[in-house]
Formats: structure tokens, C-alpha cells, sequence
């Protein structure tokens, strides 16, 4: 599989996974929230969760009852525990290399946390910002990619989405998105994507007219940090 061969209107990135590296926070977060919860370390794996917005793992895990207190504790606990969140390998120079106003972030974080995250791996600022406060259905529902898209002002035909998790590249095929994936949180097993890397640092960017043209580097090209 390969990217399509020409320009895009504009590059959707996920956050967690794809852009910044918050894998370490966000053991520490959970592994304390199941804790205080009850939620056993089988459970808490069982739940599948990369990807899924945190209110909704929670209450998959706690119940309807327990679920606006108990995500309220792991937001918390999220935006307080950012020290050792950072950018990706590639991820620096490929934003530098799509123009202005060509990028969104689409996370499944709220506000609050994708704000600290943000801020702590000094990624620059988007040119639109998707989280879940925003939308009513979280990935893999389409409503994200579809709102990210609006916001740039260009169709979602037109865009590509660059993915970490299935249910991240679920939304983006559902909302009509080309797919770039990463191989960060997910190192083996397929990815349902256009294209799989194993990171950005592999993949080129270039101003293409009114749009961004992406290239996944060839077998034994070099990849740039």
C-alpha cells in the first residue's frame, strides 16, 4: 500500500502516540487511577484504551454510575503528570515542513490535557485544535476528523490523517481520509492505513501548490531525525 500520489489540502495528526510521546505519564496515570478505582491490571489491559477517549474507557470500566467522577480523577491526574512528555523522532522537522495553516492536531484528550501535553513536548501551534470536548462520539467515530477538517476549511476528501492506533485510522476511513500510520504504540500487527511507518522521521513534507505533498521515504533511503 502507498500514500496517493498527489497534494493534500491539509495533514490531520493525532496526538498521543503520533506527535508526542506520553507513553511513561500515562502508565504512571492509569496504573494510580486503577489503584484508587478497584480496576485490576487485567482489566484495565482488557480495556483496549489507545486511542479511546478516557471517559469512555472509564466507564467501560467503572460503570455509568462511578464514570463522570472517576474520569474527572484521571484528568487530573493526566494534566498534573506531564514532566517527561515529548516530541516524536521526525515529528520537529516534518511540522516545519507543512505550511502554515495545513496542519490540525485531532486527539481523543480533552482540553485541559491535550492543552499540558502540548505544551510540555513544545510542539508549535495548530492551525486548528480537535479534542474530545469538541465532538459527541470519540474514534472511532468520524466526527472528529470530519470537525478537523471543517475548521481548516477544506474537505475531508482531501485531507490525510496520521495515525497511531485502529481506532484512530477506523475514524479517519469512515470521515473519508487518506491514512498515514505510525508504528509507535503498536509496533506489530497490521494497521488498516494507506501507508505504515515505523516513524515520522521517515516521511517528507512539502508545500505543493495550495496544499502539502507527503512522501514516505523508499526501501533503503535514509531517515532523517
Amino acid at each position: 500500500m502507498s500514500l496517493p500520489d498527489r497534494p493534500f489540502a491539509a495533514v490531520l495528526f493525532d496526538m498521543d502516540g503520533t506527535l508526542v510521546d506520553s507513553t511513561s505519564a500515562i502508565a504512571r496515570c492509569w496504573t494510580t487511577w486503577a489503584l484508587e478505582h478497584g480496576v485490576t491490571a487485567e482489566a484495565l489491559a482488557a480495556a483496549g484504551g489507545h486511542g479511546r477517549p478516557a471517559s469512555e474507557i472509564v466507564r467501560d470500566l467503572v460503570g455509568a454510575e462511578r464514570a463522570e467522577e472517576a474520569a474527572a480523577r484521571i484528568t487530573e491526574l493526566e494534566v498534573a503528570d506531564v514532566h517527561d512528555v515529548v516530541q516524536l523522532p521526525g515529528v520537529p522537522r516534518l511540522l516545519a515542513e507543512v505550511p502554515a495553516g495545513r496542519w490540525a492536531v485531532v486527539t481523543s484528550c480533552g482540553r485541559p490535557l491535550a492543552d499540558a501535553r502540548r505544551r510540555a513536548a513544545g510542539l508549535p501551534e495548530p492551525a486548528a485544535l480537535v479534542t474530545y470536548d469538541d465532538v459527541d462520539r470519540g474514534k472511532p467515530d468520524p466526527e472528529c476528523f470530519l470537525l478537523g477538517a471543517h475548521r481548516l476549511g477544506v474537505d475531508p476528501a482531501d485531507c490525510l490523517v496520521v495515525e497511531d492506533a485502529p481506532a484512530g485510522l477506523a475514524a479517519a476511513r469512515a470521515a473519508g481520509c487518506a491514512t498515514l500510520a505510525v508504528r509507535t504504540t503498536h509496533p506489530t500487527g497490521p494497521l488498516d492505513a494507506d501507508a505504515v511507518v515505523e516513524l515520522l522521521s521517515h516521511v517528507r513534507a512539502s508545500a505543493d501548490g495550495a496544499g502539502v505533498r507527503v512522501r514516505v521515504r523508499a526501501p533503503g533511503e535514509r531517515a532523517d531525525v
